[in-house]
């Protein structure tokens, strides 16, 4: 069949990649990310010209992935946050906005692309070696025999989000349930086979978010009809529940069956053949003595009226995501056949009871390992329970992260400020031998090196909405944020408090200078003290090993954008 339209031939473009639309987009997007930035950020409304639903939100993960690109650097730039943060969930918009602002530093200069790129690389080592080490004055250990270092990461996660809308009081109870489950999924005893349990969130909307609960077990949200139309809990007899847990239909339908070609004898109906088949399935099943059949998808109403009469429980219509943690918690292996069902395939039970929960009903199934828990999360709708719900993933990855990486980053825009003021103090004297490894002049080194700090200083400035002013200390390089209306002429001491991290407070000691303004350059290594805080503080922490990966990427999707020369687009 001839084509419908003749083949257009692709659209090459070589040079650097600095054209108007590439510029006017970069700048479209960076101001987009940088307004979404810190707990007073602002959200963004996203919906359709044509109509349909729309989406309100801050999140880096959800705001990219429906935000059009049609320019190939811009597909570049959201394809390699978007991959950061289905590996971390944190530090995506960290990761956007740096990623702009060093592209866009870059742009307004005339150096050469290669040699921009590799002092880039150099100045990325030197920031992810003073953050691994163990000198470096902006990170602090997680002490395990204390919850409050887990308890600043979680809360960090959860009101760094605004679309949220929770109050102080909301956010401290939200954080506690979240650490609360953390600690549930990790085992008593460990060993070469122990593994991190599992947080099952189960949103309520139309609740006050204090109706939230962490519950042992999972929870599965039942009707009045359907729990009507099933056996009752004391039926079950023994210490323990049997369970059976199937990932394939038992609906009787062709199509369940797969794409196979059938062969069918005359004056067979396929129907009964299958129907016949699971009511042996069903006698397999209580010849096993088994209590309690689960379901991934719909159970025919045969089999399920067959299986009550016998005194056996059918779940069914649980869904995909809920199969790995009640195989974890049960011990079961899904089954995917109508046959063959090896006694090895079941699991067992703690025990099952229903329960009335925010105004709702569920199914409770607790079993012997208690690793396997259920985050309750209400909130007042549906777009702030669906943003909660995102935050407490993520805080919940956050806490999981540390556990290998038992360190935290100083929040709150006091990393992005100390990282800038240790790398001016170390580049004043640069070796010689550095600068002929990298094949470059001073000049051009102190140059790209001053707009790598300007570019970490803008992430920091970002977390200022509300026309404030934000200040560095000349001590630890922290950020300090002054509040908006605050008279041009009055002293800095009297109009901040603490940096924004929270782990200092004013000192008479203290002095300031406007963040971005020159001063001279001084090492904030010197001040470091050992960190110590009172429990009732609220830290702003950082995921380290989030962080680490965002800073990383954010460069290295710099170089690559500084690096494209060519470009050739398909118009077909």
């Amino acid at each position: 069949m001839s084509r419908a339209d003749v083949k257009k031939p692709s659209i090459c473009r070589s040079g650097r990649l600095n054209t108007e639309i590439f510029n006017t987009s970069l700048c479209l997007l960076s101001e987009i990310v940088m307004s979404c930035y810190g707990p007073s950020g602002r959200l963004k409304q996203l919906h359709n010209s044509m109509g349909g639903s729309v989406l309100t939100t801050s999140q880096s993960s959800t705001l990219l992935n429906v935000l059009p690109a049609s320019h190939p650097g811009l597909k570049v730039l959201i394809a390699s946050v978007l991959n950061h943060t289905s590996r971390f969930s944190d530090c995506g918009l960290f990761a956007a906005i740096l990623c702009c602002s060093l592209v866009k530093h870059v742009q307004k200069t005339n150096l050469p692309s290669g040699t921009v790129i590799s002092i880039n690389t150099h100045l990325l080592r030197w920031c992810t070696d003073y953050l691994n080490a163990e000198e470096c004055s902006c990170r602090l250990k997680v002490d395990y025999d204390s919850s409050k270092t887990l308890l600043c990461l979680a809360r960090t996660a959860i009101t760094s989000k605004p679309t949220n809308m929770l109050t102080i009081k909301e956010a401290d109870y939200v954080s506690t349930l979240v650490l609360k489950a953390f600690l549930l999924t990790v085992p008593n005893e460990l060993g070469p086979s122990a593994v991190l349990g599992r947080v099952v969130i189960v949103p309520v909307e139309g609740q006050r978010v204090m109706e939230s609960g962490v519950f042992p077990g999972l929870l599965i949200e039942m009707t009045e009809f359907q729990l009507d139309g099933m056996l009752p809990m004391n039926n079950f007899s023994g210490n323990c529940v049997k369970t059976a847990l199937f990932c394939i239909s038992l609906s009787g339908d062709l199509s369940d069956i797969g794409g196979e070609t059938l062969l069918v004898q005359s004056g067979v109906s396929p129907e009964a053949a299958l129907l016949g088949q699971l009511i042996s399935l069903g006698k397999h099943i209580i010849h096993e003595q088994v209590d309690l059949v689960l379901c991934q998808k719909v159970i025919h109403p045969s089999l399920k009226q067959y299986l009550k009469a016998n005194h056996v429980m059918a779940v069914e219509r649980l869904g995909a995501a809920l199969m790995e943690p009640l195989t974890q918690m049960t011990g079961a292996q899904p089954i995917g056949s109508l046959y063959a069902v090896p006694s090895t395939c079941f699991g067992r039970l703690k025990r099952i009871s229903v329960e009335r929960l925010a105004s709702k009903q569920f199914l409770h199934l607790i079993s012997e390992d208690a690793t396997i828990c259920s985050l309750l999360l209400c909130n007042r709708n549906g777009t702030t329970l669906d943003e909660l719900k995102r935050a407490c993933y993520t805080a919940q990855h956050v806490l999981q992260l540390t556990i290998r990486h038992p360190v935290a980053l100083f929040g709150g825009g006091c990393t992005e400020t100390h990282l800038a003021s240790y790398l001016r103090f170390k580049c004043i004297n640069v070796p010689n031998t550095i600068l002929e490894e990298l094949n470059c002049s001073r000049t051009q080194y102190q140059m790209v090196a001053e707009l790598f700090c300007q570019s970490l200083e803008s992430v920091a400035r970002c977390l200022e909405h509300d026309g404030g002013e934000l200040l560095i200390d000349m001590c630890k390089g922290h950020l300090w944020s002054s509040p908006p209306g605050t008279p041009l002429n009055s002293k800095h001491s009297e109009t901040v408090f603490q940096c924004g991290c929270g782990l200092y407070k004013k000192q008479p000691c203290h002095t300031w200078s406007i963040l971005g303004s020159r001063c001279c350059p001084f090492d904030p290594q010197n001040c470091s003290q050992e960190i110590d805080f009172n429990p009732r503080d609220h830290l702003v922490l950082d995921c380290f090993a989030a962080k680490i990966s965002s800073l990383q990427v954010a460069v290295e999707t710099a170089n690559l954008i500084l690096d494209l020369s060519y470009i050739i687009e398909d118009q077909n």
